[in-house]
């Protein structure tokens, strides 16, 4: 018996050592848009804040569509080792990917606000900006008060010698339903940049 549990251990032990809680690949592709981002909002550019605001605004709707209503109910379905292997693959490209969308999203839309005069109280769009602040801002709050700290949590948990599979499928139960709960709130936001747009 002993014999035949020795291969397992290797085997367990090079999974949980390759998890990394950012991961560095991603990086100089994040440093690219960010500088982009910057670049764009110091030289005004319109075409590029729509860009990124649709761009951003796009990604960030369906990634909280798909988390909270494909992926929550099969992950749901999953046993907890499978779902401690999802979390592995998965969590380490949302640690980056979903802080970028976000600030993609509402740096690039603020700016848009403010160059169109839509921020200004005599616009007929200023109670619809105001109304997507409130909303926008709910969803960046459970964003990045939330999601990413239970994100994190699930790989701190994965790379220790004996993750607690209990503790991760209740972390990425909150995760997911997160998710959901900010893609619901995504359809008001639709609604309301859609309204702005044909103002």
């Amino acid at each position: 018996m002993t014999s035949a549990r020795a291969p397992a251990a290797p085997g367990d032990a090079p999974t949980r050592q390759s998890i990394q809680i950012v991961p560095r690949a991603a990086l100089p592709l994040i440093a690219v848009v960010v500088a982009g981002l910057v670049i764009t909002i110091a030289g005004n550019w319109l075409w590029a804040l729509v860009f990124f605001h649709v761009v951003g605004g796009g990604l960030w709707t369906g990634i909280d569509l798909f988390v909270g209503f494909v992926i929550g109910p099969i992950l749901g379905r999953l046993s907890i080792p499978a779902r401690a292997e999802f979390s592995a693959r998965f969590m380490p490209m949302m640690v980056v990917i979903m802080p970028t969308v976000v600030l993609m999203t509402l740096a690039s839309g603020f700016q848009l606000a403010l160059g169109l005069g839509n921020l200004q109280s005599v616009s007929p769009n200023h109670g619809w900006l105001v109304a997507s602040f409130v909303v926008v801002g709910v969803m960046a709050t459970v964003a990045l008060g939330v999601l990413e700290p239970a994100n994190i949590a699930v790989l701190f948990e994965m790379k220790k010698p004996h993750p607690n599979g209990e503790l991760i499928a209740r972390l990425m139960r909150r995760f997911v339903y997160s998710a959901g709960v900010t893609g619901a709130m995504q359809i008001a936001t639709l609604v309301i940049m859609t309204r702005v747009a044909t103002q």
